[in-house]
C-alpha cells in the first residue's frame, strides 16, 4: 500500500521548489507515494485579517502567485499526465530563469515547454475551478493542520514545514518523512548554514 501524503506550494518559493523536485524525483525513481500536490498561497498568507480573501478578489489584485497557482491547478486537474512535468516548468520559470509568475506569457510558455496546449490551460485556469479549488484547498490546510508556508509535508493529522538546502534530494525527503509523525520534536533549525 502507497505511503499517502500531502506537500503544499507556492511557485514563488525556492524552498518549495527543493522540495517538490525531492518528491518528483523520489516518484520517478519508484518510491511507494501516493503524492496529493496542494497548493497554498502565500499571497493568501499576507492578507489583513478582515480583508477578502484573494480569490474573492479581483484577478488585477490577486497577488503575484494566484494566476500561476491556477495554471497549475488547471493542468493537475484537468491535463493530469502533464502535471508533473508542467509543476517542475512553473517552478523552474521562475527560480531557473528569473521570469515574474504574475506575467501570463511566462506561465503559458512554461506549459508549452512540456507538450500542453497553452491555449487549452489558459482556459481551464480562467475556468474558476482552479480557483475554487485553491480557496478550498488552502483553507483546508488551514483549518486541518494549520499550515502556515511551503514547503509543508503532510502524513495522516501530522504536518510539518521544512526548507530543504539542497534541490532534488530523494534523501532529504525520506528522512523527512521519517519523522514526520515524530511529534515530540517540535522545531529543529540552525543557526548557521554550513556551505
Amino acid at each position: 500500500m502507497p505511503r499517502e501524503i500531502a506537500v503544499t506550494f507556492d511557485y514563488r518559493c525556492p524552498f518549495a521548489r527543493n522540495g517538490h523536485e525531492a518528491v518528483v524525483n523520489a516518484m520517478r525513481d519508484g518510491a511507494d507515494l501516493d503524492v496529493r500536490f496542494l497548493p497554498f498561497s502565500l499571497d493568501q498568507v499576507h492578507v489583513e485579517e478582515g480583508e477578502a480573501p484573494v480569490w474573492e478578489r479581483d484577478p488585477s489584485t490577486w497577488g503575484t502567485g494566484v494566476l500561476a497557482l491556477c495554471y497549475g491547478i488547471a493542468v493537475r486537474d484537468a491535463f493530469s499526465e502533464r502535471f508533473v512535468d508542467a509543476h517542475l516548468a512553473l517552478f523552474a520559470a521562475r527560480h531557473d530563469h528569473g521570469r515574474k509568475l504574475g506575467h501570463e506569457d511566462v506561465l503559458e510558455e512554461a506549459v508549452a515547454s512540456v507538450g500542453l496546449d497553452p491555449a487549452a490551460v489558459k482556459a481551464e485556469a480562467w475556468s474558476g475551478r482552479p480557483l475554487k479549488a485553491l480557496a478550498e484547498e488552502h483553507t483546508e490546510a488551514v483549518d486541518r493542520w494549520a499550515v502556515f508556508g511551503v514547503p509543508t509535508f503532510i502524513e495522516g493529522d501530522e504536518a510539518v514545514f521544512v526548507r530543504f538546502m539542497e534541490r532534488g534530494r530523494v534523501d532529504d525527503l525520506l528522512r523527512t518523512l521519517d519523522l514526520v509523525g515524530w511529534t515530540r520534536l517540535n522545531e529543529y533549525k540552525r543557526t548557521r548554514i554550513p556551505r
